[in-house]
């Protein structure tokens, strides 16, 4: 009985020091699903990779926005930074792509009131260094944090976020920024409700179609 009994502590011990299963962190799902789609039919090398959190998981028909660019899409339900860092061997590592375009940071800000704009640019530019260690020439894109009308009264942090990771990309070979901001403001530098769905966070067609001019002129052409 003795022996079973330290058989047992130690099985616990063991589950206790490997910390919480891969299966309980979140979006764990979403990460299986590309698996599962990727055992399927993986995509092509040297394509442009989308990632990021739900403006872009949202943007389920971002292929037809660019026709003639071959578009892999892994964003993931509302993710943040830290989010892409835990998932980036499964996200950023898999695709050889010959272009990253990145959309992520607001939701960092929405969830934890301590996170500043500065959090988000050196959890930025953590993730930058993971992923140039996957894909030393891929071209590595950051779209700005949006003003989003529910989250507006974020609207400093995301400024100091975005001008932050500006300056940092602007440092870095092979990078660019697209700034979103202002061309989704209206006349009284207030966002465009027009452009969002009715959560005001989300965006529309509109909203998106205005994304498109903008990302546009940034990509690759293979």
């Amino acid at each position: 009985m003795n022996t079973l009994r330290t058989f047992l502590i130690f099985l616990f011990l063991a589950a206790a020091l490997q910390g919480p299963a891969q299966a309980d962190y979140p979006y764990s799902a979403d990460i299986r699903k590309f698996r599962d789609m990727d055992l399927v039919a993986m995509p092509p090398s040297d394509a442009i990779l989308f990632a990021g959190s739900s403006s872009f998981t949202m943007w389920t028909d971002v292929q037809a926005y660019f026709p003639g660019y071959a578009i892999i899409n892994r964003g993931f339900g509302g993710s943040t930074l830290l989010d892409q860092i835990h998932y980036a061997e499964d996200i950023y590592k898999p695709y050889f792509p010959c272009q990253i375009i990145i959309y992520c940071g607001e939701n960092d800000l929405a969830y934890n009131d301590t996170v500043t704009g500065m959090t988000v640019e050196k959890r930025f530019e953590e993730l930058f260094g993971i992923i140039r260690g996957y894909s030393p020439k891929a071209k590595i894109t950051y779209v700005s944090m949006k003003p989003s009308p529910s989250r507006w009264h974020l609207s400093g942090k995301m400024q100091e976020g975005n001008t932050a990771i500006k300056e940092f990309l602007a440092g870095q070979p092979n990078t660019s920024f697209v700034d979103v901001w202002d061309r989704m403001l209206n006349g009284q530098g207030e966002p465009d409700a027009a452009l969002f769905l009715d959560d005001m966070l989300h965006m529309n067609p509109r909203g998106y179609a205005i994304w498109q001019e903008a990302i546009q002129p940034e990509l690759i052409k293979k």
